[in-house]
Protein backbone atom coordinates (compact mmCIF):
# COMPACT_ATOMS: atom_id res chain seq x y z
CA UNK A 1 0.00 0.00 0.00
CA UNK A 2 0.85 3.35 -0.74
CA UNK A 3 2.14 4.84 2.85
CA UNK A 4 1.55 8.63 1.50
CA UNK A 5 -1.61 8.52 0.48
CA UNK A 6 -2.97 5.45 2.52
CA UNK A 7 -3.96 3.69 -0.80
CA UNK A 8 -3.63 0.27 -2.46
CA UNK A 9 -1.20 1.15 -5.55
CA UNK A 10 -3.30 2.21 -8.12
CA UNK A 11 -1.64 -0.41 -10.85
CA UNK A 12 -2.74 -3.10 -8.83
CA UNK A 13 -6.33 -1.87 -8.97
CA UNK A 14 -6.08 -1.32 -12.83
CA UNK A 15 -5.38 -5.06 -13.19
CA UNK A 16 -8.66 -5.93 -10.95
CA UNK A 17 -10.44 -3.61 -12.95
CA UNK A 18 -9.87 -5.11 -16.20
CA UNK A 19 -10.08 -9.08 -14.17
CA UNK A 20 -13.54 -7.59 -14.35
CA UNK A 21 -14.53 -5.95 -17.31
CA UNK A 22 -12.36 -9.47 -18.70
CA UNK A 23 -15.17 -11.48 -16.97
CA UNK A 24 -18.11 -9.49 -17.88
CA UNK A 25 -17.65 -9.09 -21.32
CA UNK A 26 -16.77 -12.86 -21.45
CA UNK A 27 -20.17 -13.40 -19.94
CA UNK A 28 -21.79 -10.71 -21.90
CA UNK A 29 -20.73 -12.82 -25.04
CA UNK A 30 -23.65 -15.69 -24.08
CA UNK A 31 -25.85 -13.43 -22.21
CA UNK A 32 -27.63 -10.67 -22.80
CA UNK A 33 -28.25 -7.61 -20.56
CA UNK A 34 -28.21 -8.15 -16.30
CA UNK A 35 -24.99 -6.09 -16.31
CA UNK A 36 -25.77 -5.04 -13.05
CA UNK A 37 -26.32 -8.44 -11.58
CA UNK A 38 -22.59 -9.03 -13.39
CA UNK A 39 -21.12 -6.46 -11.34
CA UNK A 40 -23.12 -7.40 -8.04
CA UNK A 41 -21.67 -10.85 -7.85
CA UNK A 42 -18.59 -9.33 -8.49
CA UNK A 43 -18.92 -7.29 -5.79
CA UNK A 44 -20.33 -10.14 -3.70
CA UNK A 45 -17.20 -12.39 -3.92
CA UNK A 46 -14.75 -9.80 -3.42
CA UNK A 47 -16.34 -8.56 -0.04
CA UNK A 48 -16.86 -12.31 0.79
CA UNK A 49 -20.83 -11.60 0.75
CA UNK A 50 -23.94 -13.01 -0.52
CA UNK A 51 -26.04 -12.27 -3.03
CA UNK A 52 -30.23 -12.23 -2.72
CA UNK A 53 -31.92 -11.77 -5.80
CA UNK A 54 -35.58 -11.21 -5.96
CA UNK A 55 -37.00 -11.85 -9.84
CA UNK A 56 -39.56 -13.48 -12.24
CA UNK A 57 -38.09 -16.96 -13.54
CA UNK A 58 -35.98 -17.34 -17.16
CA UNK A 59 -34.27 -14.22 -16.54
CA UNK A 60 -30.78 -16.17 -16.38
CA UNK A 61 -29.64 -16.08 -13.08
CA UNK A 62 -28.87 -19.70 -13.19
CA UNK A 63 -26.54 -19.24 -16.23
CA UNK A 64 -24.93 -16.20 -15.06
CA UNK A 65 -24.03 -17.81 -11.90
CA UNK A 66 -22.76 -20.91 -13.77
CA UNK A 67 -20.50 -19.02 -16.02
CA UNK A 68 -18.91 -16.90 -13.14
CA UNK A 69 -18.25 -20.07 -10.78
CA UNK A 70 -16.73 -21.31 -14.19
CA UNK A 71 -14.50 -18.46 -15.03
CA UNK A 72 -13.02 -17.57 -11.87
CA UNK A 73 -12.42 -21.40 -10.83
CA UNK A 74 -14.99 -21.74 -8.15
CA UNK A 75 -16.62 -25.22 -7.54
CA UNK A 76 -20.21 -24.72 -8.76
CA UNK A 77 -23.69 -26.50 -7.17
CA UNK A 78 -27.20 -25.64 -7.27
CA UNK A 79 -30.00 -26.45 -4.43
CA UNK A 80 -33.61 -26.47 -5.71
CA UNK A 81 -35.67 -25.08 -3.39
CA UNK A 82 -38.46 -27.23 -2.37
CA UNK A 83 -40.74 -27.78 0.73
CA UNK A 84 -39.86 -31.43 1.00
CA UNK A 85 -36.19 -30.45 0.73
CA UNK A 86 -34.31 -31.37 4.19
CA UNK A 87 -31.37 -29.22 6.07
CA UNK A 88 -29.91 -32.97 5.08
CA UNK A 89 -30.35 -32.67 1.71
CA UNK A 90 -28.15 -29.38 2.01
CA UNK A 91 -25.67 -29.75 4.44
CA UNK A 92 -25.13 -33.64 3.97
CA UNK A 93 -25.15 -36.62 6.35
CA UNK A 94 -22.81 -38.69 8.26
CA UNK A 95 -23.69 -42.20 7.90
CA UNK A 96 -22.03 -45.77 9.34
CA UNK A 97 -19.32 -47.22 6.94
CA UNK A 98 -19.11 -50.79 8.16
CA UNK A 99 -15.85 -51.47 6.43
CA UNK A 100 -14.24 -48.84 8.77
CA UNK A 101 -16.78 -49.14 11.62
CA UNK A 102 -16.71 -45.27 11.85
CA UNK A 103 -19.28 -42.85 10.56
CA UNK A 104 -18.22 -40.74 7.76
CA UNK A 105 -19.42 -36.99 6.51
CA UNK A 106 -21.57 -37.66 3.16
CA UNK A 107 -20.97 -33.64 2.22
CA UNK A 108 -24.27 -31.89 0.51
CA UNK A 109 -24.10 -29.00 -1.93
CA UNK A 110 -23.37 -26.11 1.09
CA UNK A 111 -19.63 -27.51 0.77
CA UNK A 112 -18.83 -25.84 -2.29
CA UNK A 113 -17.51 -22.66 -3.27
CA UNK A 114 -19.87 -21.27 -5.17
CA UNK A 115 -23.87 -22.27 -3.91
CA UNK A 116 -26.80 -21.00 -6.10
CA UNK A 117 -30.50 -21.44 -3.98
CA UNK A 118 -32.78 -21.62 -6.33
CA UNK A 119 -36.69 -20.21 -4.89
CA UNK A 120 -35.01 -20.04 -1.33
CA UNK A 121 -38.12 -19.54 -0.11
CA UNK A 122 -39.98 -22.76 -0.79
CA UNK A 123 -37.86 -24.07 1.29
CA UNK A 124 -39.44 -24.67 5.14
CA UNK A 125 -38.12 -22.28 7.81
CA UNK A 126 -36.43 -25.54 9.41
CA UNK A 127 -34.54 -25.72 6.29
CA UNK A 128 -33.55 -22.29 5.84
CA UNK A 129 -32.03 -22.14 9.43
CA UNK A 130 -29.67 -24.58 8.20
CA UNK A 131 -28.23 -21.59 5.69
CA UNK A 132 -27.52 -19.18 8.92
CA UNK A 133 -24.25 -20.21 10.36
CA UNK A 134 -23.45 -20.87 7.04
CA UNK A 135 -23.72 -17.75 5.45
CA UNK A 136 -22.51 -15.79 8.89
CA UNK A 137 -19.47 -18.44 10.38
CA UNK A 138 -18.40 -20.09 7.20
CA UNK A 139 -19.35 -23.63 9.04
CA UNK A 140 -21.88 -26.05 9.50
CA UNK A 141 -22.71 -28.46 12.41
CA UNK A 142 -23.84 -32.43 11.84
CA UNK A 143 -24.90 -34.86 14.55
CA UNK A 144 -22.91 -32.18 16.72
CA UNK A 145 -19.77 -32.24 14.89
CA UNK A 146 -18.76 -28.44 13.23
CA UNK A 147 -17.62 -28.65 10.17
CA UNK A 148 -15.69 -25.73 8.36
CA UNK A 149 -16.82 -25.12 4.70
CA UNK A 150 -14.99 -24.39 1.47
CA UNK A 151 -12.45 -21.36 1.27
CA UNK A 152 -13.91 -19.19 -0.51
CA UNK A 153 -17.53 -19.36 -0.08
CA UNK A 154 -20.24 -17.65 -1.67
CA UNK A 155 -23.74 -17.75 -1.38
CA UNK A 156 -26.39 -16.53 -4.16
CA UNK A 157 -29.91 -17.43 -3.39
CA UNK A 158 -33.16 -16.15 -5.66
CA UNK A 159 -36.80 -16.24 -4.95
CA UNK A 160 -40.03 -15.12 -6.42
CA UNK A 161 -41.49 -13.17 -4.08
CA UNK A 162 -45.04 -12.14 -6.56
CA UNK A 163 -45.75 -16.10 -5.57
CA UNK A 164 -47.02 -16.91 -2.30
CA UNK A 165 -48.56 -20.77 -2.82
CA UNK A 166 -46.46 -22.76 -1.30
CA UNK A 167 -43.65 -20.71 0.05
CA UNK A 168 -42.40 -18.96 3.31
CA UNK A 169 -41.11 -15.60 3.35
CA UNK A 170 -37.36 -15.47 4.73
CA UNK A 171 -37.07 -14.01 8.70
CA UNK A 172 -35.10 -11.17 9.33
CA UNK A 173 -32.20 -12.76 10.53
CA UNK A 174 -31.87 -14.74 7.24
CA UNK A 175 -32.59 -11.73 5.12
CA UNK A 176 -30.08 -10.16 6.84
CA UNK A 177 -27.10 -12.56 6.51
CA UNK A 178 -27.13 -11.70 2.44
CA UNK A 179 -24.75 -8.45 2.42
CA UNK A 180 -26.32 -7.58 -0.96
CA UNK A 181 -29.92 -8.17 -2.84
CA UNK A 182 -31.74 -6.53 -6.26
CA UNK A 183 -34.48 -7.09 -8.26
CA UNK A 184 -34.49 -8.40 -11.40
CA UNK A 185 -37.13 -7.68 -14.02
CA UNK A 186 -37.76 -8.87 -17.62
CA UNK A 187 -35.54 -7.55 -20.01
CA UNK A 188 -36.21 -4.49 -22.01
CA UNK A 189 -37.24 -4.67 -25.95
CA UNK A 190 -33.84 -4.20 -27.90
CA UNK A 191 -32.42 -6.46 -25.15
CA UNK A 192 -35.69 -9.17 -26.27
CA UNK A 193 -34.80 -8.62 -29.68
CA UNK A 194 -30.97 -9.48 -29.07
CA UNK A 195 -31.82 -12.99 -27.50
CA UNK A 196 -34.24 -13.44 -30.40
CA UNK A 197 -31.68 -12.51 -33.20
CA UNK A 198 -28.67 -15.21 -31.23
CA UNK A 199 -31.10 -17.84 -30.97
CA UNK A 200 -32.47 -17.68 -34.65
CA UNK A 201 -28.34 -17.61 -35.16
CA UNK A 202 -27.61 -20.76 -33.47
CA UNK A 203 -25.60 -18.76 -30.91
CA UNK A 204 -27.40 -19.84 -27.68
CA UNK A 205 -25.78 -23.06 -27.65
CA UNK A 206 -24.41 -23.04 -24.10
CA UNK A 207 -22.68 -26.50 -24.30
CA UNK A 208 -20.49 -24.72 -26.96
CA UNK A 209 -19.73 -21.59 -25.37
CA UNK A 210 -18.59 -22.96 -22.15
CA UNK A 211 -15.97 -25.45 -23.84
CA UNK A 212 -14.38 -21.91 -25.16
CA UNK A 213 -13.85 -20.53 -22.65
CA UNK A 214 -11.78 -21.20 -19.53
CA UNK A 215 -10.94 -19.69 -15.96
CA UNK A 216 -9.47 -16.10 -16.26
CA UNK A 217 -8.32 -15.98 -12.72
CA UNK A 218 -7.38 -18.35 -9.95
CA UNK A 219 -8.79 -18.50 -6.54
CA UNK A 220 -5.93 -17.37 -5.04
CA UNK A 221 -5.92 -14.35 -7.12
CA UNK A 222 -9.38 -13.77 -6.34
CA UNK A 223 -8.23 -13.82 -2.69
CA UNK A 224 -5.52 -10.97 -3.73
CA UNK A 225 -8.17 -8.72 -5.24
CA UNK A 226 -10.10 -9.01 -2.40
CA UNK A 227 -7.15 -8.14 -0.34
CA UNK A 228 -6.49 -5.00 -2.27
CA UNK A 229 -10.36 -3.97 -1.93
CA UNK A 230 -9.86 -3.55 1.92
CA UNK A 231 -6.89 -1.11 1.65
CA UNK A 232 -9.32 1.02 -0.94
CA UNK A 233 -9.11 4.51 0.57
CA UNK A 234 -12.36 5.77 2.25
CA UNK A 235 -12.16 9.88 3.77
CA UNK A 236 -13.64 10.53 7.20
CA UNK A 237 -16.44 12.85 5.21
CA UNK A 238 -17.40 9.68 2.69
CA UNK A 239 -17.35 7.81 6.34
CA UNK A 240 -19.57 10.63 7.68
CA UNK A 241 -21.80 10.11 4.69
CA UNK A 242 -22.67 6.70 5.38
CA UNK A 243 -23.35 7.09 8.61
CA UNK A 244 -25.58 9.52 7.97
CA UNK A 245 -27.65 7.23 5.81
CA UNK A 246 -27.74 4.20 8.28
CA UNK A 247 -29.32 6.48 11.12
CA UNK A 248 -31.59 7.96 8.28
CA UNK A 249 -32.78 4.41 7.72
CA UNK A 250 -33.44 4.08 11.19
CA UNK A 251 -35.35 7.22 11.50
CA UNK A 252 -37.47 7.79 8.26
CA UNK A 253 -41.35 7.57 9.35
CA UNK A 254 -42.41 5.23 7.13
CA UNK A 255 -39.27 2.73 8.15
CA UNK A 256 -40.59 0.17 11.20
CA UNK A 257 -36.97 -1.22 11.07
CA UNK A 258 -33.96 0.11 9.80
CA UNK A 259 -30.59 -1.36 8.44
CA UNK A 260 -28.29 -3.48 10.98
CA UNK A 261 -24.80 -2.64 11.55
CA UNK A 262 -24.38 -5.59 9.35
CA UNK A 263 -25.87 -2.93 6.53
CA UNK A 264 -23.35 -0.49 7.67
CA UNK A 265 -20.04 -2.31 7.27
CA UNK A 266 -22.09 -4.15 4.22
CA UNK A 267 -22.30 -0.31 2.74
CA UNK A 268 -18.93 0.52 3.38
CA UNK A 269 -17.33 -2.82 1.81
CA UNK A 270 -19.38 -2.84 -1.15
CA UNK A 271 -18.92 0.91 -1.92
CA UNK A 272 -15.21 -0.16 -1.68
CA UNK A 273 -15.32 -2.51 -4.78
CA UNK A 274 -17.03 -0.85 -6.45
CA UNK A 275 -14.81 2.29 -6.31
CA UNK A 276 -11.92 -0.76 -7.41
CA UNK A 277 -13.83 -2.11 -10.22
CA UNK A 278 -14.21 1.24 -11.37
CA UNK A 279 -10.75 1.08 -11.37
CA UNK A 280 -10.26 3.91 -8.48
CA UNK A 281 -8.44 3.02 -5.28
CA UNK A 282 -10.25 5.78 -3.11
CA UNK A 283 -14.27 6.03 -2.41
CA UNK A 284 -16.41 8.69 -3.67
CA UNK A 285 -19.62 9.26 -2.50
CA UNK A 286 -21.40 7.92 -6.09
CA UNK A 287 -19.81 4.55 -5.08
CA UNK A 288 -22.07 4.76 -1.71
CA UNK A 289 -24.89 5.79 -3.38
CA UNK A 290 -24.60 2.79 -5.63
CA UNK A 291 -24.74 0.73 -3.22
CA UNK A 292 -27.35 2.11 -0.94
CA UNK A 293 -30.30 -0.27 -3.11
CA UNK A 294 -28.49 -3.26 -2.82
CA UNK A 295 -27.38 -2.87 0.64
CA UNK A 296 -30.75 -1.49 2.22
CA UNK A 297 -33.80 -3.07 -0.36
CA UNK A 298 -34.19 -6.24 1.55
CA UNK A 299 -33.26 -4.98 5.43
CA UNK A 300 -35.88 -2.02 5.93
CA UNK A 301 -38.80 -3.57 7.35
CA UNK A 302 -41.99 -0.51 6.59
CA UNK A 303 -44.48 0.20 8.90
CA UNK A 304 -47.69 -1.01 8.18
CA UNK A 305 -49.54 1.79 7.16
CA UNK A 306 -46.84 2.61 4.67
CA UNK A 307 -47.18 -0.79 2.84
CA UNK A 308 -51.44 0.01 2.58
CA UNK A 309 -50.41 3.30 1.24
CA UNK A 310 -48.61 1.65 -1.52
CA UNK A 311 -44.92 3.18 -0.44
CA UNK A 312 -42.59 1.08 -1.57
CA UNK A 313 -38.99 0.53 -0.20
CA UNK A 314 -37.13 1.83 -2.99
CA UNK A 315 -38.95 5.13 -2.79
CA UNK A 316 -38.02 5.12 0.45
CA UNK A 317 -34.42 4.82 -0.25
CA UNK A 318 -34.69 7.23 -2.77
CA UNK A 319 -36.08 10.13 -0.64
CA UNK A 320 -33.26 8.85 2.26
CA UNK A 321 -29.97 9.69 -0.65
CA UNK A 322 -32.52 13.21 -1.28
CA UNK A 323 -32.05 14.42 1.66
CA UNK A 324 -28.74 13.58 3.47
CA UNK A 325 -26.31 15.77 2.40
CA UNK A 326 -23.28 14.67 0.68
CA UNK A 327 -20.10 15.81 2.63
Amino acid sequence: MDEMSGRVPQERIDRLAAVHERLRSTVEQYVVGNRELIDLITIGLLTGGHVLIDGVPGTAKTTISKIVAHLIGYEFRRVQGAVDTQPADIIGVRIYDAATREFVLQKGPIFSNFVMIDEINRLTPKTQSAFIEAMAERQTTIDGQTYPLADPYFVIATQNTQEFEGTFPLIEAQRDRFMFSMTLSHLERENEREILRRAQGGELNFAAYESRIGPLVTVDEIRSMAADCEEVYVDEEVLRYILDIVVASRGHGDVRLGTSTRGSLALLAGAKVHAAIEARNYVIPDDVKRMAFPVLGHRLILEREAEIGRVSVHQVIDEILETVEVA
